[in-house]
């Protein structure tokens, strides 16, 4: 009997090692996705060995995608400009469901425990939780700011207790929707100023901040004592100064928070405002190339690596955040329009999108990689995004 028994388990351990050699596994710590813009698809990167292993065509309208990662990294959302919400299974390298959830949307986010996630509208204007198991719609949350006006939603972030903090490009408003019951979210509304057009909150989850289109200045909550409202700060930064015309709206993302200061680009100015996190007033201006798109700092909070609006989009420029001092200027390729580091910040990728190429660089020295070729790519994603606060 007990010989018997042996044979089975050998038999089934010879199975197993069969079907893994058969298998090719894969962690996915290292993965990612860009966005294809005019095409519809994304591409399936490895930031290890700097290459692409699949591409994935059916997303619908990407030219302003962007991609979370649920908790395990295994699944990217991708929300497309035409409220498509797609989930793609990385380690399967197929799209696993797509929803139509709104006429016009500009992003997304994923709750603290992975169960939700959430959408920003357009049109309607409000946010749209979806079990992320299943895109079950769960709840619809309008952003209406008075009778019968509704507003676009932007920077849409998560924050610590299942809640997302966003803020209403018309209505002039931050807002908190808790969703620990799923199907019946609250909201708190704060005043924030004219037009917020996108938000950020710090790495700790504790600070949310809106920029200001609409007026000089950013808006601050605290979300461990939302009691006591949002705050303005960063008041009139360009009083006695002329804007210039503004191509392309800035980003705020929480990558652009290090070395204990916030880097934010100025509205219609070629400068990076530097600001201390802790007390959320201005230490300093840094002159760059143009007028800034993305302000995003490398993991170790080094580096600042900042590309720019047209007419400058070829340039990339980094700033040394001990001396706050521009040190490198490169020209990457046509209309840089991302960038995203690698999880320990070794390399940084770059998409340029009419070369139809990404390019990745070494930060220490800044040579170039090596290049992946993609058609208009834009966004570029890495799972390491499923650790961190807000994004």
């Amino acid at each position: 009997m007990r010989v018997a028994v042996r044979l089975l388990w050998l038999m089934a351990a010879a199975l197993l090692l069969a079907a893994c050699a058969g298998a090719a596994l894969r962690g996915t710590g290292d993965l990612g996705l860009v966005i294809e813009r005019a095409s519809g698809h994304v591409t399936l990167v490895n930031t290890s060995s700097r290459s692409a292993y699949a591409r994935i065509g059916g997303l619908g309208d990407l030219s302003h995608a962007s991609v979370v990662y649920s908790r395990d990294a295994r699944y990217a959302y991708v929300f497309g400009r035409d409220g498509g919400l797609s989930k793609i299974d990385l380690l399967e390298a197929r799209l696993v469901k797509r929803v139509i959830q709104s006429g016009n949307a500009i992003g997304g986010s994923i709750s603290q425990d992975g169960r939700i996630v959430v959408a920003q509208n357009y049109t309607p204007g409000g946010i749209k939780a979806f079990d992320a198991e299943t895109l079950e719609l769960l709840a619809e949350v309008p952003a209406e700011y008075a009778p019968g006006q509704f507003s676009k939603v932007v920077g849409l972030a998560d924050v610590p207790g299942n809640k997302f903090a966003y803020a209403l490009f018309d209505g002039g408003e931050i807002r908190v929707t808790d969703f620990s019951d799923p199907k019946r979210p609250t909201t708190q509304r704060y005043p924030a100023g004219r037009q917020p057009y996108d938000g950020l909150v710090t790495p700790d989850g504790r600070h949310y901040l809106a920029g200001l289109f609409g007026e000089d200045g950013v808006a601050l909550l605290d979300l461990w004592q939302p009691e006591k409202g949002s705050r303005r700060i960063l008041d009139k930064y360009g009083k006695g100064e002329e804007k210039l015309p503004v191509f392309k709206m800035p980003h705020l993302r929480g990558w652009s928070v290090a070395a204990g200061r916030a880097w934010l680009p100025a509205i219609g100015r070629n400068e990076v405002l530097v600001v201390d996190a802790s007390t959320w007033k201005e230490t300093a201006r840094v002159a760059v190339k143009g007028q800034p798109v993305f302000v995003m700092a490398s993991p170790d909070g080094r580096q600042v690596w900042v590309n720019f609006a047209f007419p400058d989009n070829g340039w990339v420029q980094v700033i040394d955040t001990l001396s706050g001092q521009v040190v490198q200027t490169l020209q990457p390729g046509k209309a840089v329009l991302h960038m995203e580091f690698t999880p320990r910040g070794e390399a940084v990728w770059i998409s340029a999108r009419d070369d139809n190429r990404v390019l990745i660089y070494d930060t220490r020295n800044y040579r170039e990689l090596g290049s992946l070729p993609a058609e208009a790519p834009s966004g570029i994603f890495f799972t390491s995004r499923a650790a961190r606060i807000g994004f």
